[in-house]
């Protein structure tokens, strides 16, 4: 598929089947994500791959608990990936010679580039998922215990879930989504070319 249909067939997709995903086409949604761009080419991101009803159920509970959320649609998804971003990475590699902050503060940072980059990791597997034929929905995170998803899966502290990517199969979705209920903003709207 073009990249072009691809970006324009992108969507949030709340709903699968209960259809397991060739290990091959796992593969390359991930490898799509792992070559997502970083600052100082850092690689401060990774993948928490939960595949298969057994795990996903685990990730459920760790994140919902005994919450109604999400509908049975989502909780279908036969693949979780859970993006996580490490600070400590970006503050280490930037204290290495050829980049000369020797002191690790944070202060030079204007922006969080782990969370920016593992975001871009995020979409490089939105669009993979898409170019597979395949569903995808990115999701917060909000567990009434932070630390429960760290505990259940031995996720080092020093990474930080920036949310979770559902993917598989897409079914009927019983929710409406702000997609369906609002327009697109205008071109002109979103765009400012040489000045606001």
């Amino acid at each position: 598929m073009e990249l072009g249909q691809v970006v324009r067939r992108r969507k949030m997709v709340r709903a699968f089947q209960d259809r397991p995903i060739a290990p091959e086409v796992v593969e390359r949604i991930l490898e799509s994500g792992r070559r997502a761009p970083s600052a100082g080419f850092s690689q401060g991101f990774a993948f928490l791959v939960l595949n298969g009803p057994e795990r996903t159920g685990e990730f459920w509970r760790a994140v919902a608990g005994d919450d109604d959320w999400p509908h049975e649609g989502l909780r279908r998804a036969p693949l979780i990936v859970v993006p996580l971003a490490s600070r400590q990475v970006y503050l280490d590699r930037y204290a290495e010679p050829d980049k000369g902050w020797t002191d690790r503060d944070e202060s030079h940072w204007p922006v969080p580039y782990w969370i920016v980059d593992t975001a871009f990791a995020a979409m490089l597997m939105l669009l993979a998922a898409v170019d597979e034929g395949l569903g995808a929905l990115f999701f917060g995170l909000a567990p009434a215990n932070p630390s429960a998803l760290h505990d259940a899966f031995g996720v080092p502290p020093e990474y930080e879930a920036i949310g979770a990517i559902a993917l598989g199969h897409p079914a009927p979705d019983p929710i409406v989504s702000s997609a369906r209920t609002r327009p697109r903003k205008p071109f002109d709207e979103v765009v400012h070319s040489g000045h606001w």
